[in-house]
This record gives C-alpha cells, structure tokens and sequence, in this order.
C-alpha cells in the first residue's frame, strides 16, 4: 500500500538538499545540495550522476548503448573531474553556453533502474532539476519504496477547503471555491461565475501562470485567455473556472523560467521541456474533473483548444458535450509559441 505522507517527507528532503533512499539506491539531489553535503554522502567520490533521458541526448550520450533507450534513467560514471560545479552543469541545460563541458562522458549500466526513475519521476513532482548523485545501498534521511511515489497527489483525496462570494473584475456574481490535498502544498481554486440555469455550464480549465496572469508576460497567451474566459463565462450566465497550481504545464515556475532561458537560446518551449527532463505536458487533468464532480458538474461545455483537457476529463467521468474555441491574437513575442502549440502539442487555434 502506497503512503502519500512519505512521498511528501521525500520531498521536503529533497527540497532542503538532504539524501534520500528509494529502494536499493541513496540519492542526492543536485540542485538542492552543495559540496559539503556531496562530501558527507560520497567521501569516496565514486558516486555516478543520475540523469534524464532527455538531458543525455544533449550531452551527446544517446549514441551509447546504456543511454540509448528513449526515456530510460541514464548513471554517468563519475569522472575525476566531476566535482559538484561539474555535475551543477551537467543537470541543467541552461547552463550549457556559460559553462563549456569537458566530457567525454560515459554511461554506464543502471543496476537499479526502476528506483532510479523513481527518484526522476520524484525530482518533477518536486519541481526539481531531475539529476542526483547515486549511491547503491547508502543512506538518506527519508526512505521511500518507488511505488509510493504516484500518491503523491491522489484526485480522489481533493476536498473542498473552503468557499465564500467574490465579485471580480467582468463578473461581479461570482463565488470562489478552494480544494486541496493532505500531501499537496497548494490549493486550486473554482470560481463558479452566474448561477446554475439547466444548462450544461461553460468550463474553463486554467493552467497558473505566475509571469502571464500577474506580470502581463508577452512570452505566452495565458493572461489574456485568463481575462477572456472570465468574460466568456459571465457572457454565458453561468460557468466554472478552474484556476490550476499546475504552473508550466506542471514543471514548476522554477523549471518554467529554465526553459524560457533555453528558449532565449533558440530552442521551442517542447524541445526546452524535454532538455529540462521533463515531459511536454506534465499537467494532471484527472484534478479538475474531480472538482467539478465535487461541484455537482458531470456534463460540461469546455472552453479551450486543446484536445488533450477533453480527452483528459472524458477519461477522468465528465461529459464534454461541446467544446468551445478560445482563442486569442497573438503578438510578436509569443508568435512562436502558439504556433509549436499548433504544431508540435495538437492545439486547435
């Protein structure tokens, strides 16, 4: 039986760059950690790097057989020259253009492969770089079997936290709701806009985006969608938005801002996404079709253009019985985004 609340001990671990043990293999997460530490947990400096996929074939290691297999956890044997600096390197990719590599580096064969990509599915949900030094068989501060980390938030176990009215700009008649998990340090929100008429209510999934919907960020279109939907469901009479913690299509704002300097670099945000060694969507819709089920909406119209929420909330038990095109003018600055999520993420602009 899987334990949510271990999950999220690990994850404090990791975030305040303390060792951890998944299975047969201790673990120190490299952003989050120092020299010092790597010196407690690998006196020896034999500790290889654990890496994604995704940043192995950046650093020319898919040619190898032990990092050819798409997805598949990567150890790099630690080279003598691979001290803490090196290896800050070699986990983030934006780095790649101040900090020239010396390489040649080689993979070598991962005895505990099922940990280890573990500890890069825990590093994502952490909103880390997914890179650790790797000890076979030493210790960390949390232990936590590789099973246990897919709890970490359970949909099931969303609840409503607390509700109360709150007029905003373009709708005045609006009620928000906030949910929340025991393991999730975030709330996402529902703003329920009009009053139910029958009617199948207009939807709209919303993705947090920090840059976009406070500073007014060119970079994306999520500021304006933001604004737009509000104004679309009180034109409607009666709707839900769904306001997500799921900032950079799940990577974290952290990772979002990595992959915008990637993107600086001439890279579009998917090629930036999987460099970082994170998926090109990372967002989990099952949590919104939970709290629209917790919201007594089981049928809805979804304002969006992106077939993958249908697909998503279909799956999780809610009817889609239209959906509704969103979409918005771009500018200079974004023109290249909307167009990769046109023609590399399926969107129907």
């Amino acid at each position: 039986m899987t334990d949510p609340r271990q999950t999220a001990r690990a994850i404090d671990a990791l975030r305040r760059g303390w060792p951890i043990r998944i299975g047969a293999l201790a673990l120190l997460p490299i952003e989050t950690a120092d020299a010092v530490r790597l010196a407690a947990f690998d006196p020896a400096g034999n500790a290889p790097v654990l890496l994604s996929a995704g940043r192995a074939v950046t650093l020319k290691l898919a040619n190898q057989r032990e990092a050819a297999a798409p997805d598949a956890p990567v150890l790099v044997d630690r080279a003598p020259w691979i001290d803490f600096a090196a290896a800050t390197a070699l986990a983030d990719p934006q780095l790649d253009l101040a900090t020239p590599l010396k390489g040649p580096f080689r993979a070598i064969h991962v005895d505990h492969s099922e940990d280890a990509a573990a500890a890069l599915r825990l590093a994502r949900i952490a909103g880390l770089l997914p890179a650790f030094f790797a000890l076979p068989g030493g210790a960390g501060d949390v232990s936590i079997g590789p099973a246990d980390i897919d709890a970490h938030e359970e949909a099931a176990r969303l609840t409503i936290a607390a509700r109360a009215r709150l007029p905003v700009a373009h709708a005045e008649d609006a009620e928000i709701v906030a949910f929340r998990t025991p393991e999730s340090p975030g709330e996402h929100i529902a703003l329920l806009i009009g009053e139910p008429n029958g009617q199948a209510p207009l939807v709209r999934l919303h993705s947090e985006c920090l840059t976009g919907d406070a500073l007014g960020s060119l970079k994306c279109d999520c500021g304006p969608q933001l604004d737009a939907a509000i104004r679309a469901i009180e034109a409607s009479g009666w709707g839900i938005l769904l306001y997500l913690r799921q900032e950079g299509r799940g990577i974290g704002l952290v990772n979002k801002l990595r992959a915008y300097a990637l993107q600086d670099q001439g890279f579009d945000t998917v090629d930036a996404n999987t460099r970082l060694g994170f998926a090109i969507d990372a967002r989990d819709f099952g949590v919104a079709a939970r709290m629209l089920k917790l919201l007594g909406q089981d049928e809805i119209r979804l304002l969006t253009n992106n077939p993958a929420k249908v697909a998503g909330l279909q799956q999780a038990g809610i009817r889609v019985v239209e959906r509704v095109a969103h979409a918005l003018p771009p500018n200079r600055h974004n023109e290249r985004y909307l167009a990769t999520k046109r023609d590399r993420t399926g969107h129907q602009l």
